[in-house]
């Protein structure tokens, strides 16, 4: 049986902070490959954008292909003196295992990869599709690998996201959707001048809270059947040079800016929510600016074979029956429902991106039996069906 807790520590003392590679995709494929799987590095590139390393990792030839994705790369650890451990330790105490990334995601990378080296006894392949870009920009990581992927005529039948989606005990949650992702920039433009003059400036500040206002006020729906209500938050306000803000208090600056981001169900794609978005903001008749990006439309996965065995492998060995979900923030799932059923279940996320990130050692060893016996039914109902 894999230890999958000596691998956790081994992969949180490799300082993957992204994008760096930080040695955990060399030791990641120096251990698949030790076990017959077949691994190849890819690296991508785009413009303004650091080079990512990724890992693909295949044992066997014949269908179905189940599929673990997740990302070795973590968000910075923050004021080390803030720790009470060091963040690349990988130091357990009182059965907790600590160390950036332990909850995200590097303790579920540590479960799938036991759980792919010892099923061993089920017809079928296992993969594994690890990229250094999740907690990055997201360009040159997973979505390439995809189409790096079919261009290889490499086809994933189903896949499991390692991202961790327990809330209050481990196995409580499966996502099988997510909610899309938009950021809106405004940007009003007035004029410069002395605040004991205001009748010679033009205060772009009233005009931008005027807009906010709009936004705050905005109902964007009820939420559907299988998502939460759409969420719109105003997440900055500035004025002035955008690189210091408006330093001087006796000035009228000359632009005023907010940054704003909705978190959408399916009732809308990134393209209808910027039309209502702009039609609210155009009624009020204020010039303004807005650019906008998409970090990824919504998605849902129909409950179905991956989601059943997930949910018989988490009572089977939890005892609890998991919530199937759409809630929370995006994740490389966004990429991965186009090509094939995917579902995401992990450690919880309690303490993800936090000072003394850590979880329950119990749990890693756990959720390794919950992936064990959830590619062994899914491999066994392939075999029968067919």
């Amino acid at each position: 049986m894999t230890d999958p807790l000596k691998i956790a520590q081994d992969l949180i003392r490799c300082k993957s902070v992204t994008p760096a590679e930080g040695g955990a995709l060399d030791y990641l494929e120096k251990l698949l490959s030790a076990h017959g799987f077949i691994c190849q590095r890819v690296t991508f590139s785009d413009k303004d954008t650091p080079d990512v390393q990724n890992l693909y990792a295949r044992r066997g030839n014949c269908a179905p292909n189940i599929c673990f994705a997740g990302h070795t790369d973590v968000v910075p650890v923050g004021d080390e003196r803030a720790w009470t451990v060091d963040p690349f330790g990988g130091e357990i105490k009182d059965g907790k295992l600590f160390g950036r990334g332990a909850c995200d995601m590097k303790g579920a990378i540590a479960s799938f990869v036991a759980a792919a080296l010892d099923v061993t006894d089920a017809k079928g392949s296992v993969s594994l599709l690890i990229t250094g870009d999740e907690e990055g920009p997201s360009i040159n990581g997973t979505r390439k690998m995809l189409g790096w992927l079919a261009e290889k005529n490499e086809k994933i039948d189903y896949c499991i996201v390692g991202e961790p989606t327990s809330a209050e005990t481990l196995g409580d949650t499966v996502k099988i959707g997510r909610r899309g992702s938009f950021t809106g920039r405004i940007t009003v433009t007035g004029k410069q001048g002395h605040v004991a003059y205001p009748h010679l400036a033009d205060n772009p500040v009233p005009k931008l809270l005027e807009l906010l206002d709009v936004l705050e006020g905005l109902i964007l729906d009820a939420g559907t059947e299988h998502f939460q209500p759409s969420n719109l938050e105003i997440v900055d306000i500035g004025a002035g040079n955008e690189s210091g803000g408006n330093r001087a208090e006796n000035v009228i600056p000359a632009q005023a800016h907010a940054v704003f981001n909705v978190r959408f169900n399916d009732l809308y794609s990134g393209a209808t929510l910027e039309k209502k978005l702009r039609a609210a903001l155009n009624a009020l008749d204020t010039p303004f600016d807005m650019t906008t990006r998409i970090g990824g439309e919504s998605f849902y996965t129909p409950p179905g074979k991956l989601s059943d065995a997930l949910s018989a492998a988490v009572e089977t060995v939890t005892g609890q029956k998991p919530l199937l979900s759409t809630s929370g923030g995006t994740s490389d799932a966004r990429f991965i429902h186009k090509v094939c059923p995917v579902a995401e279940l992990g450690l919880l996320n309690a303490t993800a991106h936090q000072v003394d990130e850590h979880v329950a050692c119990a749990d890693i060893t756990a959720l390794a039996d919950i992936y064990k016996a959830a590619l062994r039914m899914i491999l066994a109902d392939r075999q029968i069906n067919n």
